[in-house]
């Protein structure tokens, strides 16, 4: 099959490199823009791009594809499908129809749970037992196509969202190069998704990182894995900000004679971690970082810091 692929970041590389080394042919690239980032402002392209310029695939860059050029540009291409992964611009339903056999989605979740910018932190978030990847058909709604093919995973004990996000990408490339080869070859099956069931993925804003410390340590912990490796979840110490990169629960919180520890206090301070009161239990920090600081296990962070009876803030 004559394939287009539309995506920008690293999350559609797996698929992107999975479909070039299939029996089909990417013949373009599809990604947004340079934007400038960093101190300096300089202009960076997007992972997807840099991925393109090393398989030697041509790459467009349209602002959008709401316009005449754009849509032109796509079916100049004469493509069987367009693959789109994590692309970040809405195609309008004229364009969906533009490929032989139209528009297909990888998506990180088992749909029709989770629809939305924010599969994978969402579902952390949640404390789901299981994810997955979907392949969908793309129609007009947000996520709401056909479904070709799923694939569930566990969720480890120990996930973050930076390590489901990598295997979810791997298992999207291989799941997607085994549907085209079933559109291919006529063996591909439809179904509509499920009117049950279904859920909203809203797009992470940095101010969910600000850890709350009178919620539960379990509620919490989950927090400081969704948020690994963006936003990262954060807490406040001496007025600074200090991000919570790793943690575990920890065993019940020492109380007085009179009341349990405040929520934020710090109740335990030693090489197993930084045991910090909550609602309910307790949580052990194990790897942190002050604001312009290297990231530290705990064991090094409390070397040169005085933590017993400290109350991190809450909001």
């Amino acid at each position: 099959m004559r394939l287009g692929f539309a995506g920008t970041p690293q999350f559609a590389i797996p698929a992107l490199d999975a479909l070039t080394h299939s029996r089909h042919s990417v013949v373009a690239v599809f990604t947004q823009p340079d934007r400038p980032a960093g101190r300096g402002q300089a202009m960076h392209m997007s992972a997807v791009k840099q991925r393109a310029m090393e398989h030697g695939i041509a790459v467009h860059q349209p602002a959008s594809f709401k316009t005449a050029d754009a849509e032109t540009t796509l079916r100049g291409l004469e493509l069987d499908a367009l693959i789109v992964v994590a692309y970040g611009l809405i195609l309008p339903p004229a364009v969906l129809t533009v490929p032989r056999f139209g528009c297909f989605n990888i998506h990180a979740s088992l749909l029709p749970r989770w629809r939305g910018a924010a599969p994978i932190q969402r579902a952390l978030l949640a404390g789901d037992a299981t994810s997955g990847v979907t392949i969908m058909h793309m129609d007009a709604g947000l996520d709401t196509g056909p479904l070709l093919a799923a694939r569930e995973v566990p969720v480890a004990e120990r996930e973050t969202a930076g390590t489901l996000h990598d295997r979810l990408g791997a298992l999207g490339g291989e799941l997607m190069v085994e549907t085209l080869d079933a559109v291919a070859n006529g063996t591909a099956h439809e179904r509509p998704q499920p009117a049950s069931g279904a859920t909203y993925a809203e797009k992470i804003n940095k101010a969910e990182a600000l850890i709350n410390w009178y919620d539960d340590a379990a509620g919490i912990l989950r927090r400081v894995r969704a948020f690994n490796p963006w936003p990262v979840a954060e807490t406040r110490f001496d007025g600074a900000q200090l991000r919570v990169w790793d943690a575990q629960l920890a065993p019940a919180v020492a109380k007085s004679a009179d009341a349990p520890a405040p929520p934020g206090t710090v109740v335990a301070a030693s090489n197993d971690g930084i045991d910090v009161a909550c609602g309910h239990g307790a949580l052990r920090i194990l790897r942190l970082q002050l604001a312009g600081r290297k990231l530290l296990a705990a064991q090094e962070f409390i070397k040169a810091q005085r933590l017993a009876g400290l109350r991190f803030a809450s909001p």
